[in-house]
């Protein structure tokens, strides 16, 4: 048997060889582990910090996703309440062609028997489109005797009058119609101005 002894340089150069590689930080005795108990707190408190943002970046989420759904609850909610408006201001004109046909009838016709059917069939419908319209929440905007209100009213013209204070409505041309709380149509009105003397 063969005893062979090795030179104690040659180890240290085995050693040496084999870590050559690994960082200083995981060698034994190296400088790193030093400071790697301050590398450690650095790193919990960065870890920290992108804990809190991360956990402030859901609560905006969640937020924003609480907004969103309110907007769209009221906006559903609008839908079904103004679902109408259209075809309700489409059905303004037939209100209107209604009101001039009885206003255009004369007295003398009104009192005839001949007559009384077919006027009679448009008073009758006239009041169910008032109560077809009632039903859906449209409702004429009151204006003769009132002060002028420019978010119903329209000054079409000024009538001098010593009768009816300044700015009150004393001619309704055309009815102004609400569905709701929103304005169909504004009523065309004329208003009172002080007459000149």
């Amino acid at each position: 048997m063969s005893d062979t002894k090795q030179n104690p340089g040659q180890n240290d150069a085995d050693a040496a060889a084999e870590l050559e590689g690994v960082p200083e930080s995981m060698k034994e005795g190296g400088e790193a582990e030093a400071s790697q108990p301050e590398n450690a707190d650095n790193r919990i408190e960065a870890l920290e910090n992108e804990l809190a943002e991360a956990q402030q970046a859901v609560l905006y989420a969640q937020a924003e996703t609480q907004n969103v759904r309110r907007r769209l609850e009221k906006d559903a909610q609008d839908a079904r309440a103004y679902a109408a408006t259209g075809f309700a201001r489409d059905l303004l004109s037939v209100m209107d062609n209604m009101q001039r046909a009885l206003e255009a009838i004369p007295e003398e016709v009104k009192n005839e028997e001949k007559w009384g059917g077919l006027i009679g069939g448009i008073e009758a419908t006239a009041r169910e489109l008032e109560s077809v319209f009632e039903k859906n929440g449209v409702k004429r905007v009151a204006a003769m005797g009132l002060p002028l209100d420019p978010n119903q009213h329209q000054a079409m013209v000024e009538i001098p009058t010593d009768e009816h204070e300044p700015g009150t409505i004393v001619q309704e041309m055309q009815a102004g119609y609400v569905i709701k709380d929103r304005l169909l149509r504004p009523a065309f009105v004329g208003v009172a101005k002080k007459a000149e003397e």
